[in-house]
């Protein structure tokens, strides 16, 4: 009795390992695949996200190389670094928000109470900008010529301005 006592627990013990084995294992597999499925799923979003972010930044003096090579052309008189430009150029678009009237290159007449300013510019190329602007109610986006003197300032024109409807 003693010695089937021991024999029926033996084997119970090597088929309680035995599923415990088989468990664990699959377990890890199961997690190995879950690992992969989400490691694959993440890296095609992460090139998708890339590949959007790429194509929203086709127009910009970042990542135009002909635009950038105009200031570091060797017909130039001045080699000027667009990294340095850009915020150089925002910047001055940005301190005729100041004026009474508004900022000018809105290409917008202050129309209510409050005056356009210029809320977020994005510099295309070497000549133009896009810029946005509201006055609180009504907003708009407006398309500039910028070009760098001679005596390194920044002069702006504005090409064609837009409202959008309320």
């Amino acid at each position: 009795m003693k010695k089937s006592f021991l024999l029926y627990a033996f084997i119970l013990l090597v088929l309680i390992n035995v599923f415990t084995y088989s468990f664990l294992s699959n377990e890890v597999k199961f997690e190995q695949n879950r690992y992969e499925k989400t490691t694959k799923r993440l890296r095609d979003s992460l090139n998708s996200v890339t590949a959007q972010l790429n194509d929203a930044n086709y127009f910009s003096l970042e990542h135009n190389e002909n635009a950038q090579n105009y200031f570091d052309s060797a017909l130039a008189n001045k080699t000027i670094a667009y990294e340095k430009l850009i915020p150089i150029v925002t910047e001055k678009l940005m301190d005729f928000n100041a004026n009474s009237k508004g900022n000018p290159y809105t290409g917008q007449d202050q129309i209510g109470e409050n005056k356009f300013v210029i809320n977020k510019v994005k510099v295309l190329n070497h000549r133009w900008i896009i810029a946005d602007y509201s006055d609180g109610k009504i907003w708009g986006e407006v398309l500039l010529k910028y070009f760098v003197n001679e005596d390194e300032t920044i002069s702006f024109e504005v090409i064609q301005s837009l409202l959008y409807a309320k």
